[in-house]
């Protein structure tokens, strides 16, 4: 099993850890990290492995090794040299990366504020974000639902993680928006983002601590996807 250090803390951008395995296709799994592993629609991280010696692994991206959430698998560039089992090394975000990711995956959770539709999947990248709507009709005042969401952006509305039970999540299944993806349970709690009053959902991504932090955001595409699907694109505006 892996600590997952993110969890707690978003902007933790380097931990000390143990190698305890490498998997059969060569990937570094630690005790603890503060890499996410691609989940949820929210890629895995990228980042580096600093050994003792001085030397680095680039790890590519970060996943969950055959659909086991309980532990992370760095992936490494082809070629690297592996550390030990045993080895204590210590990895390392490109927080660069991470911080815009975290950005779009905040933004996306106000996207779904704004377009009252159940969501049927979603994507996040670092510049551009997207959400696919359960939406017969594309909305006639888009102008005006861009406003909006900027405004919850400016709004400086705090965001924070809460826990309820799986009996509890299974009491309120208001607070699911995604048709297709199930917050995770069997583990016998699942983690809910709240910002401010303005939305409450379970999510496992990794958020900013405000939406100040956001940044002005534009709507993008919106195209058909089925008979009621509508995919609707948001973009930072910078």
């Amino acid at each position: 099993m892996t600590q997952f250090l993110f969890r707690d803390d978003s902007y933790a951008q380097s931990v000390d850890a143990t190698v305890i395995a490498i998997t059969p296709e060569n990937g570094v799994v630690l005790d603890q990290t503060v890499f996410y592993a691609a989940s949820g629609g929210q890629p895995g991280d990228s980042g580096r492995i600093e050994r003792a010696d001085g030397s680095v692994v680039e790890i590519d991206t970060t996943i969950h090794p055959d659909g086991d959430k309980t532990s992370i698998v760095h992936v490494p560039v082809e070629g690297a040299t592996l550390p030990a089992i045993g080895e204590v090394v210590t990895a390392r975000l490109d927080w660069v990366r991470r911080h815009k990711l975290m950005r779009m995956h905040t933004a996306l959770h106000l996207l779904s504020v704004v377009f009252a539709f159940p969501v049927t999947g979603g994507s996040i990248g670092e510049e551009k974000g997207r959400l696919d709507f359960d939406m017969p009709a594309v909305p006639e005042d888009l102008f005006a639902l861009e406003e909006a969401l900027n405004a919850m952006v400016a709004g400086d509305h705090g965001v924070s993680q809460e826990w309820i039970t799986d009996a509890e999540m299974a009491a309120n299944p208001d607070l699911v928006k995604t048709m297709n993806v199930k917050p995770p349970m069997g583990q016998g709690r699942v983690r809910l983002i709240r910002i401010g009053d303005v939305d409450l959902q379970p999510c496992g991504g990794t958020h900013v601590r405000s939406t100040a932090e956001i940044g002005p955001l534009k709507l993008g595409k919106i195209e058909k996807k089925g008979k009621q699907n509508r995919r609707v694109s948001l973009l930072f505006a910078e």
